[in-house]
């Protein structure tokens, strides 16, 4: 049997024994969550579903979109007889939302948050040779606090929500490690001093253990650095770089470093081993501009939903991934924001090796903070939990530049504080302290909430292209377009951050449908394909010209179900003339050419 995406799902933390299972699970949908009370954990299931595609989707073999509320999964496995003695971690790279897992009857593990991966330790339960039954019982009510990214809450999609994703719809896997083992690494890349921090938490941790570290590039060996483990949970090393091995990450030239990391008994015996990889750069903000190790890159990004017509939130392989970041790449784009989703470890891959920048967000949308009756402590908690958890995975990826906690906020600013000051200040802080060495856009769009934001920014779907520069002009002056009415505002005062448009153009194409029936896009329908490349030319043309601009978003890369505003249709066939496209964006930028002067004197 071919087992669907096979490729080893944590592709910057990596051991080299572990088993994949992916593929036929049994399955049974119970729609009044019930299913514990009726015997579900102890008997086989009536039906068969295709992991790690979800039930709503084509590929799992089941393709119902209805809402599910409740879905179990079984499988017997067989685990490897070598591994015997170890301790048995399986994984779940996401499941949607509210997850229990039983091993032979016996709950291993709970998580809540659809988008991050969780792992239950078998020790006490299993190890190797013996064969198991793994059953999930995966909730999924779609009701705020809930963040749910654009999963739909009516039956049908509609305006910018999409089918949802219910339970596994990521890659479920196993690995073996010693119970005294390394844990994920974290690593900061130090670019003035030509170094990498590494920080390595172990697991059991003792005394005169020795934690092992080599960096290698394509010449070979760079350096061994090691260090004595003590009694703190985390152990700490420097792995420096030599002057003529520095080669910095970027656009331009993405080169990625390799370290193998090894953990060391007393008698230097290997205990445990994993390989991972970095890229040295450098993130920094010089007035209105955020630069690249030094270098005023413009960044051209497109909003990414991640979405496909046969996998929905799954991609169906790992081609399909990189597929999208070089149709990005090939209308003249940069970066992407990945919009309302935390997309899977190997996306994050793919754009660290090819030069891909990205800015990440927790899947907020949807939720309304400002919602009656809602407490803000669940937001504030169940919010920062989640998001601290994608962050936790993603710190360590040289493509992502910017976090953005939360997405489309909108109040107006009131007296007393509200909810929305106490979630958006919760997420920020959270995010600053886990992270110092990205910019933090506090909510992108609407309502600015933190003094403190490193970046501003608003989101204009104007389609003229005079007005839309009338909007932008004031910026100079620090007056920029922010999104609410302006003798109601919703956002703090503007300190002259770094400032862009997040989100911008929108352009409906659907050649097929002029009434807007079955689809839908911003602004008035062009009368032609020529007028959407007038259009698209005039409203990048604004922001390009503008020296106050660090970069913008255009909306979307392809068009997702109903949405019909992509440069690629959703099955991924170009619309438009694509090196059109991109010569419109070719051009300098006006903040690199400021920037190239200021430099030169």
């Amino acid at each position: 049997m071919n087992i669907p995406r096979p490729e080893y799902p944590r592709p910057q933390y990596v051991r080299p024994d572990w088993l994949c299972l992916n593929g036929e699970w049994e399955f049974e949908v119970d729609r009044g969550d019930t299913g514990l009370e009726r015997g579900l954990l102890k008997r086989s299931l009536q039906d068969r579903i295709i992991v790690p595609f979800c039930p709503e989707s084509r590929l799992s073999g089941i393709g119902n979109t209805d809402f599910l509320n409740a879905v179990w999964y079984r499988r017997t496995v067989k685990i490897p007889d070598e591994w015997a003695g170890k301790r048995i971690l399986l994984h779940f790279q996401a499941v949607d939302y509210d997850t229990t897992v039983w091993i032979n009857g016996v709950e291993a593990r709970r998580h809540r948050g659809g988008f991050t991966p969780f792992s239950c330790n078998l020790e006490g339960l299993a190890t190797g040779g013996d064969t198991i039954t793994i059953v999930v019982r995966a909730r999924d009510s779609h009701v705020p606090p809930q963040p749910r990214g654009k999963q739909s809450q009516q039956y049908d999609n509609y305006g910018c929500f999409y089918t949802r994703t219910t339970g596994i719809w990521q890659t479920v896997w196993m690995e073996p490690v010693s119970r005294c083992s390394l844990r994920r690494p974290r690593i900061t890349p130090e670019v003035d001093r030509s170094n990498f921090r590494l920080e390595m938490r172990i697991t059991n941790n003792r005394p005169g253990l020795q934690l092992r570290a080599t960096l290698r590039d394509g010449q070979g060996v760079i350096g061994t650095y090691s260090c004595i483990t003590g009694m703190d949970l985390t152990a700490s090393l420097d792995l420096p770089i030599p002057q003529e091995r520095k080669r910095l990450w970027s656009p331009h030239d993405p080169h990625l470093y390799d370290i193998e990391i090894e953990l060391l008994d007393e008698n230097e015996r290997l205990i445990d081993r994993a390989t991972t990889y970095a890229g040295l750069r450098g993130i920094m903000i010089d007035g209105k501009a955020i630069k690249i190790n030094g270098e005023a890159i413009f960044q051209r990004l497109v909003l990414d939903q991640g979405y496909y017509p046969d996998g929905i939130m799954t991609a169906p392989s790992d081609q399909a991934l990189v597929d999208d970041i070089e149709m990005s790449m090939a209308a003249g784009f940069n970066g992407a924001r990945l919009h309302q989703k935390v997309f899977e470890e190997r996306f994050l891959y793919h754009a660290d090796r090819m030069g891909y920048i990205v800015w990440s967000e927790f899947p907020d949308w949807g939720c309304r903070i400002t919602e009656p009756g809602r407490n803000q402590l669940q937001h504030g908690i169940t919010y920062a939990a989640q998001w601290l958890e994608a962050m936790e995975r993603d710190y360590s990826h040289p493509c992502i530049i910017g976090w953005c906690p939360l997405n489309e906020t909108y109040q107006e600013l009131t007296d007393p504080i509200t909810e929305l000051d106490d979630t958006a200040r919760t997420m920020y802080l959270a995010t600053r302290a886990l992270d110092n060495t990205r910019p933090v856009l506090d909510a992108s769009g609407y309502s600015h909430r933190v003094p403190e934001t490193d970046v501003f920014d608003s989101h204009d779907y104007e389609q003229d292209p005079a007005t839309f520069a009338e909007h932008h002009k004031g910026l100079a002056e620090g007056n920029p377009f922010l999104n609410g009415p302006r003798n109601r505002p919703w956002s703090i005062i503007y300190r002259g951050q770094p400032f862009f448009v997040s989100e911008f153009g929108g352009i409906w194409w659907n050649a097929d449908d002029k009434s807007r029936k079955k689809s839908w896009g911003y602004g008035k329908r062009p009368r032609s394909v020529e007028e959407v490349m007038t259009r698209f030319e005039g409203l990048c043309n604004v922001l390009l010209d503008n020296p106050d601009m660090f970069g913008y978003c255009y909306t979307q890369l392809t068009d997702t179900y109903q949405e019909q505003n992509g440069l690629y249709t959703f099955d991924r066939r170009p619309k438009f003339d694509l090196e059109r496209i991109r010569a419109i964006q070719q051009r300098p930028a006006a903040i690199e050419l400021a920037a190239k002067e200021h430099s030169s004197k």
